[in-house]
């Protein structure tokens, strides 16, 4: 936290991004509001932002008993007055595409997205490469062990981290044959996914022994394609651990040393939604 000035009054909360500090103020006083720009500005030139989220298209994946995302035309062209005017409207699955899973979705009771806390989707990030081993086996579960062998080549994953699980598999985006195991639709499709996920104990082990934030991983689902209980989904949402599902490319980022800002629509009463995810990167990686 940056010093008061003695010549003006001011309330200041910082966090740190990526190494660098983020002062966000309410100043009372036009001199100190123009030097705390400049030191936000300064941190943010200094930083490299990675986009982890998949656009919304007519290819997006989406879970195959759920509706195609649909872009629909509603307007394009100029207007009787003189000025150009383009509107669409979204139709969509909430659990389409790079999203949000609110603990409401498993979890009886639990929170809707609208009351996920903020804070819970901004913080320190933690990469897990587990490429290698779902590069051998399509139903991999990500293991305790594997968080174990991570923290001995790495460090402990920070307690309150995000931790994003990179199987690799956003190389199949968007072949669905390839992504998900299959390319059939509706209920009957479900019994033929093929994809790796986080075993339910390990997310547990998460939850417990490193008070995790949040938990993502670049799949269609953070339980593996074969799952029939969910026990993983349960396991983090009925702790109001929210899931990121879908993750864009995790490659470019280090093991650690990162921050990510994970922020989804606000859908009251939803159980997950369309969300736009980044890392921060101190602009040395």
């Amino acid at each position: 936290m940056l010093k008061e000035p003695t010549n003006c009054s001011w309330v200041c909360v910082g966090h740190q991004v990526a190494g660098w500090l983020v002062v966000l103020c309410v100043l009372a006083g036009a001199g100190c509001a123009a030097g705390h720009s400049r030191l936000d500005r300064l941190a943010w030139e200094q930083s490299r932002l990675i986009d982890l989220t998949h656009s919304f298209g007519a290819d997006t994946i989406v879970w195959p008993t759920e509706q195609d995302f649909r872009l629909v035309l509603q307007q394009a062209g100029e207007t009787p007055g003189g000025y150009y005017y383009a509107s669409n409207r979204l139709e969509m699955a909430e659990h389409g595409g790079t999203h949000i899973d609110a603990p409401i979705h498993f979890a009886k009771g639990g929170q809707t997205l609208d009351q996920v806390p903020i804070e819970r989707l901004v913080g320190a990030g933690v990469r897990i490469d587990v490429t290698a081993q779902c590069a051998r086996d399509r139903d991999y579960l990500v293991t305790i062990q594997d968080f174990e062998q991570w923290e001995a080549a790495h460090g402990r994953i920070p307690t309150r981290a995000i931790v994003l699980v990179d199987t690799g598999f956003v190389r199949y985006w968007p072949s669905r044959q390839q992504y998900l195991g299959t390319e059939l639709r509706g209920p009957e499709a479900v019994r033929a996914l093929h994809f790796p996920g986080l075993h339910p104990e390990a997310a547990a082990w998460l939850v417990r022994e490193r008070q995790v934030k949040a938990v993502g991983i670049d799949t269609a689902s953070i339980d593996y394609g074969q799952s029939t209980k969910f026990e993983t989904h349960v396991a983090l949402l009925s702790q109001n651990v929210p899931v990121f599902e879908n993750l864009g490319d995790l490659r470019d980022l280090p093991d650690r040393g990162f921050e990510v800002i994970a922020l989804p629509m606000k859908i009251a009463g939803g159980t997950g939604g369309p969300l736009r995810v980044i890392a921060v990167l101190p602009s040395a990686h």
